[in-house]
């Protein structure tokens, strides 16, 4: 159901400058909280986050190699820079400085096509320094939250004061800091569509602004509180000026010859190159339209744009993952809505200026909490977890050696203990270690049939990850390939990524990849990315569930696969996944409805809504029937009471409209149905099919034309919940016209 890959340049800004202009207000209503957030979680004039983000907005959007992504500051950089300030005096002029040669390295590293490098850090290390960066941020910010101080040096002393200096906290900043971390928190839970026009973190600044003025924060003065008295004034609100361009500041290169300067530079030009790298192509899962971005323009792009910022007094600019994942369920097109909503902030900055000085340290502290949370996570190290032990173990390692030393030191030591484990685990000498990476004998052999067919050897861990790609890009765009894995003594998690990245780019291309030779190898768990070894044959454990649905299966007569199956594609057929990853696909019922003549697939999928720090892992069981004939293409989801009120909304942007029902104003209010033929939808939805879904609960139901996908449960399935959705389907068939839709 995807339309045409929106065109590129002025043209795709005329065609689709509504869906782009809409996205960017969603997109700068987080931008702005979180920009002034940063960049006083980072030390610096609040200003100097809004100035960055408006220049990853109006400057980046002409150079960068993505499509729907947002650039501008990020919350992975406040421990860069606040290491800088350590390092540098506490001068930050000299961090400005730091900040503008490292955006030259960014543009050097992008010209010479050195984007691919990124790839050596393991992604399990990415996440361990992600991780140490959320608790230094956490650490910092619940004292401004609680409205006190710490003296500590070390992050971990800054997180033991947070206990000692309770009894000390200001109640009224608590109140704010509160409220802000319960919208937070339950924003995602909230479905009232009123309520979630406005993003969770405009939010948060929208109800400190009552307690402000109902305690009078602009004037010095104290309050009483069970016998103690707290102070409230102007330095508990940040400070914006009255002239914005009064905030401009310019770099000092006066320590550009001493060490701690280039080793903040080091940090800065790493931390930013690898989160934005990582992110483009999170994004690039996220695109609805499967575009693909150009890693080396990208890197050309923030460099460009770091140097600009870092020369008036801002932030170091990334491609931004929140901000991202909310322009693209936004529905954004192109890159312009990077452009439209960096104009969004300057009009927010001339406009709201007075308002925006109203606001308290503490909201902000709440919004930085819940990012830093997110960064760190018990989800964080469960999804590490799922993934093997041993990725527990590299991330926790990168935590804890950067919490104790610096990031630099957090990065080198995470990549020594994963090559270690990786040594142990492979059972090789050192010498045969690395020579089994750079001298594996890996091959690749083109066909008769013109199939490309790879065999990897030796062992494929993120070392490996440059040849690969090396010789992966031989082969032309498009293409069927097999990659066999079978004479591998290793494959770690980065590998396995990487191929399945390649094996997304290649079917989005209409190639297929297979993946094949890993049934004699091992792993600490079922996740498809786990690090596997070579262990001869393995017996693989059945689940009771699994038995109950082998029981089920050959007693009806329909056959059932356990594993995992790699061939997810035909599933992007579905709107519904249009920007939600699957990560994997098992336990395949497979049968036919006789009395429809209808073939049906159940299984058990997980996938991913957002990325990195806005992921969020679904795993639920849906049925896909493919039909006898054709019938319109459609979507229904279960609607909140509010959706009417937004309908003028999606009528402007022609997109998702609701078909409604005058005969059937139950339906129309319980469901949000949508589709490319109106006519031909109210045709096939008779009062009879109507009145059938009225009487039942779902969740999703889709239509390609040549097949459905239904779920009911967003859930694992249980056993009786598998014969619910059978019974279901097979009576939703019989009351669809399929004779006359063909």
């Amino acid at each position: 159901m995807n339309n045409s890959i929106p065109s590129v340049g002025i043209k795709g800004l005329k065609e689709n400058w509504r869906n782009d202009l809409l996205a960017a207000i969603s997109v700068s209503l987080v931008a702005l909280p979180l920009a002034l957030g940063i960049a006083v979680a980072s030390e610096v004039t609040p200003m100097a986050g809004v100035l960055s983000a408006i220049i990853g907005g109006v400057v980046t959007t002409f150079f960068r190699g993505g499509h729907v992504a947002i650039n501008g500051p990020a919350a992975g950089l406040i421990a860069v820079i606040l290491g800088g300030l350590v390092a540098l005096d506490g001068n930050i002029n000299y961090v400005l400085a730091a900040i503008v040669v490292a955006g030259a390295i960014q543009i050097i590293f992008g010209a010479l096509k050195m984007g691919r490098f990124a790839k050596l850090l393991p992604s399990s290390v990415l996440h361990g320094i992600l991780a140490a960066i959320g608790v230094i941020i956490f650490a910092k910010q619940a004292h401004y939250a609680l409205g006190t101080t710490s003296n500590a040096d070390t992050t971990i002393g800054t997180l033991v004061d947070i206990f000692h200096k309770i009894p000390e906290a200001n109640p009224i900043v608590f109140l704010i800091s509160l409220v802000g971390i319960l919208v937070l928190v339950f924003y995602t839970k909230i479905k009232n569509r009123f309520i979630r026009i406005i993003p969770a973190p405009m939010w948060v600044l929208l109800l400190a602004l009552p307690l402000v003025f109902a305690f009078d924060f602009f004037n010095e003065h104290s309050i009483y509180f069970m016998g103690n008295s707290y102070g409230i004034g102007p330095e508990l609100l940040i400070d914006i000026p009255k002239n914005p361009l009064d905030s401009i500041m310019h770099p000092d290169f006066g320590m550009i010859g001493t060490l701690n300067f280039w080793l903040t530079v080091l940090s800065i030009t790493t931390i930013a190159t690898v989160e934005t790298l990582a992110s483009a192509r999170a994004v690039d899962k996220l695109d609805p339209y499967k575009r693909t971005t150009d890693l080396n323009k990208d890197l050309v792009g923030v460099g460009l744009s770091t140097m600009v910022s870092g020369a008036l007094g801002g932030l170091p600019i990334i491609t931004v993952i929140v901000r991202s994942t909310v322009n693209v369920n936004s529905n954004a097109k192109t890159k312009w809505s990077n452009l439209y909503h960096g104009i969004f902030l300057i009009l927010f900055i001339l406009i709201l200026a007075p308002v925006l000085r109203s606001i308290p340290l503490a909201a902000l502290a709440a919004i930085l909490l819940h990012t830093g949370f997110k960064l760190a996570s018990p989800k964080v190290f469960k999804h590490a977890y799922d993934q093997g032990v041993e990725q527990l173990l590299f991330l926790s390692a990168t935590l804890i050696i950067t919490l104790f030393t610096d990031l630099l030191y957090g990065i080198v030591g995470g990549i020594l203990i994963t090559l270690v484990l990786h040594m142990l685990l492979a059972k090789v000498g050192f010498m045969t270690f690395f020579k089994m990476i750079y001298r594996s004998g890996s091959k690749l052999r083109q066909l008769d049939n013109g199939t490309y067919n790879v065999k990897l050897k030796g062992i494929a861990n993120f070392l490996y990850a440059l040849q690969l790609d090396k010789l992966l890009l031989k082969i032309p765009i498009g293409s069927t390939v097999r990659i066999d894995m079978s004479q591998t003594r290793l494959v770690d998690l980065s590998i396995m990524e990487n191929m399945i990245e390649y094996k997304r780019i290649q079917e989005n291309n209409g190639g297929n990849v297979k993946l094949v030779g890993l049934d004699s190898h091992v792993a600490s768990t079922s996740h498809n990315r786990a690090l596997k070894i070579i262990n001869g044959r393995v017996n693989k454990r059945i689940t009771k569930r699994q038995i109950r649905l082998q029981k089920m299966a050959i007693t009806n007569g329909w056959s059932f696969d356990r594993e995992v199956d790699w061939n997810t594609s035909y599933l992007s057929n579905f709107r519904f996944f249009d920007s939600r990853p699957i990560e994997m696909k098992s336990n395949s019922l497979q049968g036919k409805d006789i009395e429809n003549n209808a073939q049906w697939e159940i299984a058990d999928i997980v996938f991913d809504e957002g990325a990195m720090l806005a992921l969020e892992v679904y795993q639920t069981t849906v049925q896909i029937i493919r039909l006898p004939s054709h019938i319109p293409r459609f979507i229904i989801d279960k609607e909140g009471i509010f959706d009417k009120i937004f309908e003028r909304v999606r009528a402007f942007t022609q997109s998702n409209r609701d078909i409604d029902f005058m005969k059937h104003p139950g339906f129309s209010l319980k469901f949000h149905l949508s589709g490319e033929d109106e006519d031909a939808i109210r045709t096939f939805f008779t009062d009879d099919l109507i009145r059938f879904l009225e009487e039942n609960k779902i969740h999703h139901i889709e239509s390609t034309g040549e097949a459905l996908m239904i779920f009911k449960y967003v859930h694992i399935a249980r056993t009786e919940e598998v014969q619910n959705i059978l019974t279901f389907s097979s009576n939703l068939l019989k009351h669809m016209d399929l004779k006359s839709s063909s």
